[in-house]
């Protein structure tokens, strides 16, 4: 069984794929999604009960939660315009247009 700073940690772990936005939107985009399915953390609940490992399952657990709180929060999958562009919608503050005058 994880320590609670354990689960914190991994809970939180799969933003680190923004580092996926250093090398261009599309490059972020394709590692954010890649972690922030639904059916990545469903393979690796199935692999934890095949394998009967109760680790694993713990890990699975915190990263469909993970991918749930999310999508709670309004983060769906980023599209290749750029972070705040999701199926979800646009998120984050509106931004004003500039005036050059």
């Amino acid at each position: 069984m994880l320590p609670i700073w354990g689960a914190m940690l991994l809970f939180f772990a799969p933003d680190l794929s923004c580092v996926g936005y250093l090398f261009g939107r599309r490059a972020g985009a394709f590692c954010y999604n890649l972690v922030h399915l639904y059916a990545a953390g469903v393979v690796t609940l199935a692999l934890a009960h095949l394998w009967q490992s109760p680790l694993l399952w713990e890990i699975a657990a915190l990263w469909l939660a993970h991918c749930g709180f999310d999508r709670l929060l309004g983060y769906g999958l980023k599209s290749t315009q750029g972070f705040e562009f999701t199926h979800l919608g646009r998120i984050g503050r509106a931004r004003e247009p500039r005036s050059d005058a």
